[in-house]
């Protein structure tokens, strides 16, 4: 065996979690522990190192009659407890011959290989997670935090790889206890900002690296899952920053992208605090700008458009913070959403949803009528008159589409002030007011869907009393969701706008919409019930004086239909 093979070898180490652009089993990441240290020893001639290759050599030859000794022994308690121990007299031999002997890496290669080998023994600890207390009593957990910042990366990645295998979702959810004893050590160890010092170092060029910072995400997003309210404490320790980074590195796409919007996307979920961070960061306009290539070209992967729509659903959270909408209406995002709803690519159908989100409230009127400014209805209206064929075909349902284009249209009713109201209320006069008949048809169409909805379940309550079954909260709140289902808020959106265009001052507006309704046997008396039953359910907007001031508001708007 020459000095290559020498330090290239590497014992079996067991299946490792494969990254979801591997096509096989065989594509499994292969880690070289000796790898810096080769290079290091490569330099230093001055010292005879013929003795230490040779004692390496018969460890490593040794290493697979041991594992198989391991694999016949029992793992329980006391096993490892002592693989515990081993681990850390391990790791206090390395840290001190390196401390000792710094510019002699022959000296410790012996003990990185040692230390190396018993990370990976520790990975059967994750197959009992009821004894995941013994890794944070013996201070096991702290230790492996200290190897993050190790100074050969291969030990960091080891310990990434270990990590990342003892908060698997599923190992966690298999012992409460035991997780929420390992969870609550890693973050009192701060284990979020050391996974971002190592991966800062990492070199997503060599695979090895870029398999640990893969599976560094994986570790974050497990930890998330377990715990939501981690995001916040996450995103501080650094992760925002780096993801932001990261995003937008000028670097081919690949599997790790992809893993970071994901990531990005679960932050910003239901989460102010890291919506504010992510707007102090200027991640609005980083956003903004990796989309910006999806504007005239649709994604090349399925793996990629999975990406892009990960980052407009991370930018349609971040307009739920009102801070953030001025900073998108300053970057121009409404010039660009728009733009691509005129393409015509792949993206329209997301930039809708972030039209809407960015719209929607008092603290969308800005883009309202930035919106009108820019001629954002002569995009709108065509969407609202027809459901594009392409978009069907992208697998968007008419519902999805009609409720962002009708959610638009009734935050400009609601938002839009003095002459960009007027310009918006003429386009429904326009061509015999083919847009109202457009308006009444999508009505009629929802008022069918909801009313077949409501006729179910009131057979289902019908059938449960008639057992003797008593309807609790949960059924109702699951009876709700179908009529949402059906179109309940698509509906309510409609009987918004009708009542919003017959209160307009344009008698033109307000006949057609009760000639309709008397020809098509509808009900005014309906519509109130729709929109008293819409007034009730709004939302607070974050304060309850507004909540009341928008009842009263919709009220009034009724009392002259």
């Amino acid at each position: 065996m020459d000095v290559g093979e020498l330090l290239n070898y590497q014992p079996d180490r067991g299946a490792k979690r494969l990254r979801d652009d591997d096509d096989d089993g065989d594509d499994l990441r292969s880690k070289k522990v000796g790898r810096d240290l080769a290079r290091r020893l490569e330099r230093d001639d001055g010292e005879d190192q013929s003795s230490d290759r040779k004692r390496i050599l018969e460890k490593l030859m040794d290493d697979d009659e041991d594992a198989d000794d391991q694999e016949g022994e029992p793992v329980d308690e006391n096993s490892v407890k002592k693989m515990i121990l081993t681990f850390e007299k391990r790791s206090y031999k390395n840290q001190e011959l390196r401390i000792k002997f710094p510019d002699t890496p022959g000296r410790f290669m012996e003990t990185e290989l040692d230390l190396n080998d018993i990370i990976q023994e520790m990975h059967v600890i994750a197959t009992m997670p009821d004894l995941y207390h013994l890794l944070v009593e013996l201070n096991a957990v702290h230790s492996l935090l200290g190897l993050l910042s190790h100074e050969n990366t291969d030990i960091a990645i080891a310990v990434v790889d270990l990590l990342q295998e003892l908060t698997d979702i599923d190992t966690l959810h298999e012992s409460e206890e035991g997780a929420e004893v390992l969870i609550d050590s890693l973050l009192e160890g701060q284990v979020v900002a050391l996974l971002v010092q190592n991966m800062e170092r990492l070199d997503e060029q060599v695979k090895e690296e870029a398999d640990g910072v893969y599976n560094t995400l994986a570790i974050i997003e497990n930890m998330a899952e377990f715990r939501p309210g981690l995001c916040t404490e996450a995103a501080q320790q650094g992760l925002m920053q780096w993801l932001l980074k990261r995003i937008k590195a000028k670097i081919p796409f690949d599997a790790n992208k992809l893993y970071c919007s994901e990531i990005l996307a679960i932050l910003l979920q239901n989460n102010d605090s890291t919506r504010e961070l992510l707007g102090e960061l200027d991640g609005i306009d980083v956003l903004l700008q990796q989309l910006s290539v999806f504007k005239r070209h649709n994604p090349a992967t399925a793996e990629e458009q999975e990406m892009m729509e990960n980052l407009f659903d991370a930018l349609c959270s971040c307009l739920m913070l009102a801070a953030n909408r001025d900073r998108f209406l300053r970057g121009e995002g409404l010039q660009l959403m728009n733009l691509m709803l005129r393409e015509k690519k792949m993206s329209r159908t997301s930039a809708l949803k972030v039209l809407d989100h960015g719209m929607i409230g008092p603290e969308g009127s800005d883009d309202c009528h930035k919106f009108v400014d820019i001629l954002g209805l002569r995009t709108i209206f065509p969407l609202f008159m027809k459901t594009p064929k392409k978009m069907r075909k992208a697998g968007t349902v008419d519902k999805e589409h009609e409720e962002h284009v009708c959610s638009i249209i009734a935050s400009c009713l609601r938002n839009l002030k003095a002459q960009q109201r007027t310009r918006l209320l003429s386009k429904f006069t326009e061509n015999d007011c083919e847009k109202v008949d457009r308006l009444m048809e999508l009505h009629f169409k929802y008022l069918e869907a909801v009313q077949l909805a409501d006729k179910r379940i009131e057979g289902e309550k019908h059938d449960m009393v008639k057992r003797g079954e008593i309807l609790d909260d949960v059924m109702e709140d699951e009876f709700y969701l179908r009529r949402l289902d059906a179109g309940l808020f698509v509906l309510q959106l409609l009987c918004y706008i009708m009542v919003e265009i017959s209160n307009s001052g344009i008698s033109q507006l307000q006949q057609r919409v009760h000639q309709i309704l008397n020809l098509r046997g509808g009900s005014v008396k309906v519509v109130r019930h729709i929109m008293r039953e819409y007034a009730e359910n709004i939302g607070d907007g974050k304060s309850e004086d507004f909540k009341e001031s928008e009842q009263k508001r919709i009220m009034d708007l009724l009392e002259n239909f």
